[in-house]
């Protein structure tokens, strides 16, 4: 039987950082690799995908592919003119986006391949090439059930929620979960007390939205770029800081979270700090989560 399997390729966010000293981490954007038998999922096309692509052209056979992609910031698309398979004849590739229609995704995944940003555009791909249009809100894909929803991120984007194997996979590398209690929280003089409940009324009722569609998961790969200090610099920026996120995997009750999407000025020990900070919150409130920091080339087995 074939293996089933997750892996990480790229886990940085905003920009690659090959530096030295971040490299135990790793220093490519973002990109998934879950595989199932013959059926491969890849969720984003950051330059994890450059290394993805280089190992997938060896292999035999071909697996079938689906490529979704959470939004198109430069992070998560740039590694994709670069990506091998593309290239090859042998093999077919669906790709999946934010968009109105296909369209709009083949659109915005060529744009920059385009003249003067690249030297080939799409037209060059070999490969037998599909944009995909959902299904009530799903992605067919063999033994997978993708679906998707909409993330507190700048511009459309996109948080999946992937089944197989009995196992619920939620990727969510860009999120701003507390965007709008703090920022509420920073102008809580100037509401009446009448505005006061309807605003306590409408946060119970995104926060409960948000831990609905991923309660209980088996796996949560989040936005966890900032510290306290950073998101109170760059609140709105569609990022989250760890803390938040941490209580937010408690209170959906996630069995393991990956720590994701990790801010490319932080080197491996200033990330090897906010996962034991992280794990003390998990203490602090008499969690059973497990937290782990998602590492380039980590594999977990599904």
């Amino acid at each position: 039987m074939s293996e089933n399997y997750l892996r990480f390729w790229g886990v940085r966010g905003s920009y690659a950082s090959p530096q030295t000293d971040k490299l135990g981490v790793g220093g490519n954007t973002s990109c998934v690799e879950i595989r199932a038998g013959n059926h491969l999922l890849i969720c984003d096309g950051g330059t994890g995908i450059i290394p993805l692509g280089d190992l997938l052209i060896s292999e035999s056979p071909t697996p079938e592919t689906l490529i979704v992609f959470t939004h198109y910031h430069w992070d998560h698309i740039c590694g994709l003119p670069f990506f091998q398979p593309a290239f090859s004849a042998e093999w077919k590739i669906r790709f999946f986006g934010p968009g109105q229609n296909v369209g709009d995704i083949e659109q915005r995944l060529s744009n920059q391949m385009k003249s003067p940003y690249f030297p080939i555009e799409i037209g060059s791909w070999a490969a037998d090439i599909e944009y995909v249009k959902p299904i009530e809100g799903k992605i067919p894909h063999g033994p997978f059930d993708v679906s998707y929803h909409n993330v507190h991120h700048p511009g459309t984007t996109y948080g999946y929620r992937v089944e197989i194997a009995g196992k619920v996979i939620i990727y969510m590398p860009d999120n701003e979960i507390d965007f709008l209690r703090s920022s509420i929280a920073q102008r809580t003089d100037e509401f009446t007390e009448e505005e006061h409940q309807m605003i306590a009324r409408i946060q119970r009722e995104e926060r409960d939205v948000e831990l609905s569609g991923v309660r209980r998961a088996d796996i949560l790969i989040h936005d966890a770029q900032y510290t306290p200090e950073d998101y109170s610099k760059k609140r709105g920026w569609g990022h989250s800081c760890y803390v938040d996120v941490v209580n937010f995997a408690i209170d959906a009750e996630i069995k393991v979270l990956y720590l994701y999407h990790h801010d490319p000025g932080h080197n491996d020990v200033q990330i090897a700090t906010i996962h034991q900070e992280c794990l003390a919150l998990v203490a602090e409130r008499g969690s059973s989560l497990q937290i782990h920091v998602a590492r380039e080339g980590a594999k977990i087995p599904l």
